[in-house]
């Protein structure tokens, strides 16, 4: 085995556990608008973190360069409330829970808060996967180094050498996603990242909600062709939905082992470079680095740099045991919880899932593609013919998602509900 997919193994199989519990565990973010139309006011926001420690009892865990608050943590149930790379997002990570209502129940109460504070100065959070507003905002990050680097390192494809790439390396700072993290084991994991390969045709159907003005793309989901069209997905094992379904656990992190790492730490500095496949890392005699200030370094790569390593795919093996689905637009508010309960859902039902989509008739007519298939489903007009056919292939997996929220008997099928309704089941 390579001494690189040797560091990958270490870094994303230590936590896994054998037999977990299964917790869930939900991330959330939203965009920040002025009501008025204009660009967001930063001041109102920061004003906002500085009155949220105060009235929901949060600590304050870190500041700015200026020392504005800019995360939030309750230490009893370990949720953060965060600005998401730009001053003009705000981000809900909540703590693992056992149900989804446990997660409602205590969103709905910051919502109220938040919104309520909000509303004084005019602004409020939205349900959108993109800034409406994206264009009026000043779209730079938060000051703090870990948002500055990703901010600098995606403005590298404004350089000569990075051909092909969007115009928008800002769009960090405006689009949003809903993301839900299951626990998996170490014999079903790899079962989990390709069953949820196959299925992103009907997800980019059911939750698609980022139409971009900015640029003639027919897709409702311009979130994709920004991370895959950024200095993110130089290398296309780095982002977006698997080129393939994995054999087995080496066919896996030799995959993994084609995704980039392109920034690294050293004496308490970050630093940023050309993405370089991990498999290539550590063998790179010397990298062309870049600080935060501008200036440039050399950097001698070292085994400690893994520990930095992060990959963007949907479905995504984290470091804590989970299975973080990252493929979802911030839906509208009404229907928060859908994307988490349908995930939910068809983890419970793995095995009547992995059965249905091995004959699925979806497949026979659209092929098995599951990258373009992605895209293909994410247009702005379907065909009668792939109408027909997204619209049974997402009944039969909303069915199977329902079935295993029974199974759990935790009432969580309400959640499915607005799902249900839209598609006449």
């Amino acid at each position: 085995m390579s001494r690189s997919v040797d560091l990958l193994k270490k870094r994303y199989l230590e936590n896994i556990k054998e037999k977990p519990d299964l917790f869930v565990g939900i991330e959330l973010e939203y965009p920040i608008v002025n009501l008025e139309g204009k660009a967001t006011d930063s001041e109102v926001v920061k004003d906002l973190f500085r009155y949220l420690p105060s009235v929901l009892g949060f600590t304050i865990e870190k500041v700015d360069d200026f020392e504005n608050p800019i995360q939030l943590l309750d230490l009893v149930s370990q949720d953060t409330i965060l600005f998401e790379v730009a001053y003009t997002t705000i981000e809900f990570a909540f703590g693992k829970a056992e149900s989804i209502q446990e997660v409602e129940e205590r969103f709905n109460f910051y919502m109220a808060t938040i919104q309520n504070k909000l509303g004084e100065a005019n602004h409020a959070i939205v349900g959108c996967g993109l800034h409406p507003n994206w264009d009026k905002n000043e779209n730079c990050p938060v000051a703090f180094p870990r948002y500055q680097m990703l901010m600098d390192y995606l403005n590298l494809s404004r350089s000569k050498t990075s051909r092909g790439l969007h115009d928008f390396p800002e769009y960090g700072a405006f689009i949003c996603g809903s993301q839900v993290q299951l626990d998996v084991s170490r014999s079903n994991y790899l079962r989990v990242i390709n069953a949820f390969t196959q299925i992103e045709a009907a997800k980019a159907y059911l939750f698609a909600n980022s139409e971009f003005s900015g640029a003639d793309w027919d897709t409702k989901i311009s979130r994709d062709i920004f991370w895959e069209e950024s200095m993110h997905g130089i290398y296309p094992e780095n982002v977006g939905v698997n080129a393939r379904l994995f054999k087995d656990e080496n066919d896996f992190f030799d995959y993994l082992d084609h995704s980039a790492i392109f920034t690294a730490e050293r004496d308490g500095e970050t630093y940023y470079f050309y993405p370089i496949r991990a498999k290539d890392y550590l063998g790179t005699p010397e990298i062309h680095a870049f600080a935060l200030d501008g200036k440039e370094i050399l950097l001698y790569p070292q085994e400690k740099d893994f520990q930095t390593h992060r990959s963007y795919q949907y479905q995504d093996l984290t470091t804590r045991g989970t299975i973080e689905f990252r493929s979802v637009c911030t839906q509208p508010l009404d229907r928060t919880f859908a994307s988490a309960a349908f995930h939910l859902g068809l983890l419970v039902h793995l095995d009547k899932l992995e059965t249905y989509l091995r004959t699925a008739p979806f497949f026979t007519t659209t092929g098995r593609d599951y990258k373009l298939l992605r895209r293909q489903f994410s247009k702005k007009q379907l065909t009668d013919e792939e109408e027909a056919a997204v619209l049974e292939f997402s009944k039969d997996l909303l069915t199977l998602a329902e079935e295993g929220l029974e199974k759990r008997d935790k009432q969580e099928m309400i959640y499915l509900e607005p799902l249900k309704k839209e598609l006449g089941l």
